[in-house]
C-alpha cells in the first residue's frame, strides 16, 4: 500500500473504489446486497483484517452510502468500529505516516462519523437502472468504421464534424481518410447489469472500406481492453456491422492467457470501447503475438487463430 496523503481519497484503491460503489448504486438491489457486491468487487481487502487497506475499503464504502443516503447497518457499524477503534490510524501508523498527518488523518474521520451517525436512515431515493442495458454488440460481430490517420471518430463530441484531430501539424478537423475494423471476442454484463465489450482491431487501416472476406486471412489484429458502449456512441462512431464470425472463446483465452479477464472495471468506470480504436498507418503495426513485449498490445497474426472450424456469415 506504502502510505499516501491524509484524505480519505488519497490513494489508488479509494479513488478506483468510489467510482466502484458509484457505478454499484446505480443498481436496483438493496443496500445489504450493494454491500454483498461491493465485497465480492475486493474480496481480500474486504474481508480480511491483516490488509493494509482493510479499513480503507468500509471508510470509503461508508462515505459514499452516507453522501448518497444510503443506510445500511454492516457499514455503518464496521465503519464506526474503524474509527473508534482507532484501526485506521494504527494502520497508517505502522505504514510510516508521521504524527502531524496522523492527526490531519484523525479530523477526516472525525468529520466522516459525524456523515455516517447523520445517514441513520435513508435520505433520498437513489435513480438505478431498471433493467440490465442491452448488449448492441455480440461476440462474433465483425464491425468497420471510419478512421483519420488511424484515430476513430471521438464518441463525446456531439458530431463528427465538431470532433478535433491532433495531427503533426496542429489541431485540425476531423476527416476521414481510412478504415478500421474491430472484431468482439467477449462481452458481458458486470452484476448483470452494466454491459461491457472486449474486441481484437484491425492494427493497421485500409484505405478501401473492408468486406468481410478481405479481413480473413493474414494481418495483424490488436486485442483491446474492454470498454462501454452506448448507443449513442455506437451511432456517432458510425461503427457498421458487416458479419458474424465464429469465434472460439476457449481458443481466444488461450492464446491470451493474462489479458483476459471480465470487463467489470471497464463497465463500473464506464471506460468507452472508442479509446481502443485506433489502428496505425499500413506497415507500421508491430507483431507482439504472445503479449510478452512490455508496453505493447498483443496481437494475433490472423483473426482465424481464434475462430471455430464453421464458416462465418455475412
Amino acid at each position: 500500500m506504502g502510505v499516501f496523503g491524509t484524505g480519505l481519497y488519497s490513494g489508488d484503491l479509494a479513488m478506483d473504489l468510489r467510482s466502484t460503489v458509484r457505478a454499484v448504486l446505480r443498481l436496483p438491489f438493496d443496500a445489504e446486497k450493494l454491500v454483498d457486491i461491493l465485497s465480492a468487487t475486493e474480496p481480500t481487502t474486504a474481508n480480511d483484517p491483516a490488509d493494509d487497506e482493510h479499513t480503507t475499503f468500509w471508510l470509503v464504502v461508508a462515505d459514499q452510502f452516507a453522501k448518497k443516503g444510503v443506510a445500511n447497518d454492516r457499514v455503518r457499524e464496521k465503519a464506526l468500529a474503524i474509527i473508534d477503534g482507532g484501526t485506521d490510524i494504527a494502520a497508517l501508523e505502522r505504514l510510516g505516516m508521521k504524527e502531524a498527518d496522523l492527526r490531519k488523518r484523525q479530523q477526516v474521520l472525525d468529520n466522516l462519523r459525524a456523515r455516517i451517525v447523520a445517514t441513520a436512515l435513508p435520505v433520498e431515493s437513489r435513480k438505478v437502472i431498471r433493467k440490465p442495458q442491452p448488449l448492441l454488440m455480440d461476440v462474433g460481430d465483425v464491425l468497420v468504421y471510419p478512421t483519420c490517420d488511424g484515430t476513430n471518430i471521438n464518441p463525446y463530441f456531439p458530431s463528427k464534424e465538431q470532433n478535433v484531430h491532433y495531427s503533426k501539424n496542429g489541431r485540425v478537423p476531423w476527416q476521414q481518410n481510412g478504415w478500421g475494423a474491430i472484431v468482439i471476442l467477449d462481452c458481458g454484463r458486470a452484476f448483470e447489469f452494466l454491459a461491457w465489450y472486449r474486441g481484437a482491431v484491425l492494427a493497421e487501416t485500409r484505405s478501401e472500406k473492408p468486406t468481410a472476406e478481405s479481413l480473413l486471412g493474414g494481418m495483424l489484429w490488436v486485442l483491446r481492453s474492454p470498454g462501454t458502449c452506448s448507443a449513442s456512441h455506437l451511432k456517432r462512431m458510425e461503427l457498421e456491422k458487416i458479419a458474424i464470425v465464429p469465434i472460439d472463446r476457449a481458443k481466444a483465452q488461450a492464446v491470451f492467457p493474462s489479458r483476459f479477464g471480465s470487463g467489470v472495471s471497464a463497465a463500473v468506470q464506464d471506460i468507452s470501447i472508442a479509446n481502443g480504436l485506433k489502428s496505425v498507418a499500413p506497415g507500421t503495426a508491430i507483431p507482439n503475438p504472445d503479449g510478452h513485449a512490455k508496453g505493447r498490445s498483443a496481437t494475433l497474426f490472423d483473426i482465424e487463430e481464434v475462430l471455430r472450424n464453421t464458416p462465418f456469415k455475412p
